[in-house]
């Protein structure tokens, strides 16, 4: 199979001519745009989540990551399911499922059904992914041309991301935390009805059968192996973890060899013998763990231990996007100003220094101090994030676009997936010590300990001074927990940041390096 592929301009005249693409790529980025609001508008709605169904400290963590375990699971699947049967009608069906099972999300009833509803919701979001990013490839063949669109798709995906907590709080102001996931519906019927008429359909013209035994592989393997970090980061190495981290690791080794051995694969696993690739990979995954494991939190932080309103949260995180859609913008200009490995070495920095100055985060902190602080995390991350998504879509001809923006996108969901589990793990274990003031009944304090929404509600049914004392207690445990997790995030980002430095040595946009 030919992977090497040097982006040209295509003539005037063909099919680079005329406004359709930009209308195309405004659907594309609606679609990701809403996906990235998906993953994290639930933080700000988790406190009323919580007062509602009564989750446990583990369910409220899977209820928050278990959506994007799914889609990192199926990504590689989706991406060559797309380039087989055609992008456009898998990024169709997979809009209307999205609707539809965004409804199921809205009326769950208990935490088993939450987890469930928002796992089906993960699988009908690994249909849209790949093929937005996919559809970017085929429409856009100028190389500084592709680089703007990627840099509109990803200032989306990470605006998303950012904006979720601003449309959650706005909702939350005034309907019930069911409202975060009916927004879904019109957007997702604008996609069906104008995706339609202005999306080009394409897909590889011999693209050989959809191998079954390698999805299989690929989402037992990528799932296990996540569950066994989120449990041992959580709990402390067990047998349990154990088992699933190495059933997960020989699903992945098998997958490998399988690809290695198949005439068509899913994915080409040749392409990880790039350096300049797989620096990419690395660095778009651990972009999007600092970037989401912070917003996560600090929604919770921002509500129950500094008081604001949910709507009032949520534009307290609006520089992150802002920032975000800027240096997406600005990214291909940036690397081919300077250079790729600068740009994305300096954005995993500008994240990790972030993270780091939260390790001075209280109750008390000023916003100016905040502020500040998640505008970089926002130019970092956008940055980062967009150029190393431009140097994974430029490295493989179009008939293979799908897959290859799987490989990005199971990068993206993988992060925010790991930052809420290892970041979160981090949380919940510093949170577990907390120190219950006397005089809280021992069923009380053992709720209490479960999550910071479960003390702020306990505290509320205790007579003062005793409830007062316990909320307290419970904010500070919190605030110690995000402070730890901070740092510790602040140091994977910096040191990836060296590692970029390294592995993107001698890449640009728009043209793919010699292996090695």
């Amino acid at each position: 199979m030919t992977t090497r592929t040097t982006a040209t301009a295509r003539p005037a005249g063909g099919r680079e001519a005329g406004p359709g693409r930009w209308l195309a790529l405004a659907v594309l980025a609606l679609a990701v745009l809403l996906v990235g609001i998906d993953a994290t508008v639930l933080g700000l709605a988790t406190p009323f989540l919580s007062e509602d169904l009564r989750p446990s400290g583990t369910q409220l963590l899977w209820i928050g990551d278990v959506y994007s375990f799914v889609i990192a699971g199926l990504l590689v699947s989706m991406g060559g399911l797309g380039d087989r049967v055609g992008r456009k009608r898998l990024l169709l069906a997979g809009a209307a499922a999205f609707g539809a099972v965004s409804v199921l999300n809205a009326y769950a009833h208990s935490p088993e059904a939450m987890i469930l509803w928002r796992a089906l919701l993960g699988v009908a979001g690994a249909t849209l992914m790949p093929a937005t990013l996919a559809l970017i490839r085929n429409l856009f063949h100028d190389p500084r041309e592709r680089s703007l669109a990627v840099g509109i798709w990803g200032a989306m995906a990470s605006a998303g991301a950012a904006v979720g907590p601003v449309v959650g709080g706005f909702l939350l102001e005034h309907f019930w935390w069911g409202s975060v996931f009916l927004i879904n519906l019109p957007v997702m019927a604008v996609l069906v009805v104008v995706g339609a008429k202005v999306l080009p359909e394409s897909k590889n013209p011999d693209p050989g059968p959809w191998d079954l035994p390698s999805v299989g592989l690929s989402m037992v393997g990528l799932v296990g192996v996540v569950y066994a970090i989120k449990e041992a980061a959580a709990h402390g190495p067990d047998r349990y973890a154990a088992l699933a981290g190495a059933v997960g690791a020989l699903a992945l080794a098998a997958f490998v060899r399988r690809q290695l051995r198949l005439p068509s694969p899913l994915l080409d696993m040749r392409l990880f013998r790039r350096r300049g690739f797989s620096g990419a990979v690395l660095a778009d995954l651990l972009t999007i763990l600092g970037l989401s494991g912070l917003i996560f939190f600090l929604s919770q932080f921002l509500q129950m231990v500094q008081g604001r309103s949910p709507l009032q949260a949520g534009l307290a995180e609006l520089p992150a996007a802002l920032g975000a859609v800027a240096a997406g913008l600005l990214a291909g200009r940036v690397a081919r100003g300077t250079s790729v490995r600068g740009a994305v070495s300096g954005g995993l920095a500008a994240v990790g220094l972030a993270l780091g100055a939260c390790v001075w985060l209280d109750a008390t902190t000023e916003y100016w101090l905040l502020g500040p602080v998640l505008l970089v995390v926002g130019i970092g991350a956008g940055l980062a994030f967009t150029v190393t998504a431009d140097v994974i879509l430029s490295s493989v001809p179009e008939e293979e676009a799908g897959a290859a923006s799987a490989v990005s996108e199971t990068a993206y969901e993988l992060g925010a997936a790991l930052g809420i589990a290892l970041l979160g793990s981090v949380v919940t274990g510093v949170y577990r010590d907390l120190a219950v003031p006397a005089g809280v009944p021992d069923q009380d304090a053992a709720g209490a300990r479960e999550s910071l929404g479960a003390a702020v509600e306990t505290a509320g049914t205790l007579p003062e001074p005793v409830g007062g004392r316990l909320l307290s207690a419970a904010q500070e445990s919190f605030t110690e927990g995000l402070r730890t997790a901070a740092g510790a995030g602040s140091l994977v980002l910096l040191t990836a940041a060296a590692a970029a430095w390294w592995l993107l040595r001698g890449q640009r946009l728009g043209e793919v390096p010699e292996p090695g």
